[in-house]
């Protein structure tokens, strides 16, 4: 089976190089030209555990090639899939400028009936915008004869754990308008439908709410312990023990309970301004959608918070040590990252930074620069101590969770470790000098 995937950024390189390695001959389409240079010398552009190496090993097969444009590979797919970029517009709502150029490109160069699979994340009537540009360029062309099928394909993939989301899928979301095009797509994923994953066919409009729908809910459930957190802070409370004793009723469950300094990256965030976006579009205020938003923003200041609060208010000429800057472990991915706010904050308030992550460093000095020389990146978690007045965790790497407290005491100017992941413990800290001040525990009473 052929198909092309349009985009190669995150979603689109992971989806192609795991259709291939089922046996899928697949191409890559980017008009990044570089890019696609890139990707053919084995450059991967992004990190995800694995990528790499699945993207050599297929390519050396002939299962995944890339290109840099669709006109010259449409007329060998059966399938071509949409995965490029809606970012958010300055209003909340999705840019779908990329999609439909997708859309006008795949109409003015069609030849034969395929079908077109919108992958990228969309709002819900997407596909009718998709459809008419696809159907003007064909009428522009005087080939309004040439048959098409749309389908929606959300993906659910974690940034980390990417190609095991994709292999072993909790369920498959296909959205469908047409028996040509449900069969082409039973084809495509027979290899998740032999190891009885669950592919699950749908509507064109409720495939695409369902993506929207399980973000605003995760990010629901993330905001609400936040919440909780920082009640039990006031209550003398430990907000570790309401999670686990909630988590286990089997009605909620223990996932996306842990508490911290908000969530980022590049789908929640977005997802959520868009469907709220979306609700006011069509008469319906998302209040609870909207409530979700306003505590995470909120919540990303709580570390900084606690850091002003440590010094009596003034933080000039203090220096904070930073480990995490990605906006979870096992990617460079810092969109939206907590990482951002708290570091401009500490930057605002006259502190110096000095900051070390396992992979976002690039990305941190592409985003931040070095203001001035008020950041310092470290050569690692250590290097970034030294005389550090406190030290504030973001991002929960491995290499975060059990470090020597007896190099961190040593190597610290100041005694405050600020845990914005919930991830130590007093007992560890305190023989060593070291005052812990986590979310929701109350460690520093």
């Amino acid at each position: 089976m052929n198909v092309a995937i349009v985009g190669t950024g995150y979603v689109g390189l992971v989806s192609g190089a795991c259709f291939s390695e089922v046996g899928v001959n697949v191409t890559c389409v980017d008009i990044d030209t570089e890019k696609i240079e890139r990707l053919r010398r084995g450059e991967i552009p992004i990190y995800e555990p694995g990528l790499a190496e699945l993207v050599s090993r297929n390519v050396a097969a002939g299962r995944l090639h890339f290109a840099t444009a669709l006109a010259d590979v449409l007329d060998d797919v059966e399938i071509v899939f949409c995965a490029v970029g809606t970012p958010a517009d300055e209003d909340g709502s999705a840019d779908l400028s990329y999609v439909l150029a997708v859309a006008r490109d795949f109409g003015r160069h069609l030849n034969k009936r395929t079908l077109l699979v919108t992958k990228s994340t969309v709002p819900v009537g997407t596909h009718k915008l998709v459809r008419m540009a696809v159907a003007e360029e064909l009428e522009r062309r005087g080939r309004s004869d040439i048959p098409f099928e749309l389908a929606s394909n959300p993906e659910f993939l974690k940034e980390g754990a990417a190609i095991k989301d994709f292999m072993s899928p909790d369920r498959v979301v296909i959205g469908i308008d047409s028996e040509h095009g449900r069969k082409l797509m039973e084809r495509l994923y027979r290899p998740f439908l032999l190891n009885n994953f669950r592919v699950m066919f749908m509507d064109l409009p409720s495939a695409e709410m369902t993506k929207y729908a399980a973000n605003a809910m995760l990010a629901t459930r993330i905001s609400f312990i936040n919440e909780i957190a920082n009640l039990c802070e006031q209550v003398g409370a430990d907000v570790n023990c309401v999670r686990k004793a909630i988590g286990a009723d089997a009605r909620i469950g223990s996932k996306f309970l842990y508490p911290g300094c908000g969530y980022g990256g590049s789908c929640f965030p977005k997802d959520v301004r868009a469907l709220i976006k979306t609700g006011a579009e069509h008469g319906c205020d998302m209040r609870v959608i909207s409530a979700v938003e306003e505590v995470n923003e909120r919540q990303k200041t709580v570390v900084f918070d606690k850091l002003k609060h440590i010094f009596g208010g003034d933080l000039r000429g203090r220096n904070i040590a930073v480990w995490g800057l990605a906006f979870k472990p096992e990617t460079d991915d810092m969109r939206c990252a907590p990482s951002l706010e708290v570091i401009r904050r500490l930057l605002e308030a006259g502190a110096t930074v000095s900051v070390f992550d396992p992979v976002a460093m690039a990305e941190c000095r592409r985003r931040l620069g070095d203001a001035d020389g008020a950041i310092r990146y470290a050569s690692d978690m250590y290097d970034a101590l030294t005389d550090a007045d406190a030290l504030a965790l973001l991002t929960e790497w491995k290499q975060f969770r059990l470090p020597s407290w007896e190099v961190v005491a040593r190597l610290m100017r100041g005694t405050d470790i600020v845990d914005g992941r919930n991830i130590y413990e007093t007992s560890d800290l305190e023989p060593r000098g070291l005052r812990l001040h986590s979310i929701g525990r109350n460690t520093n009473n």
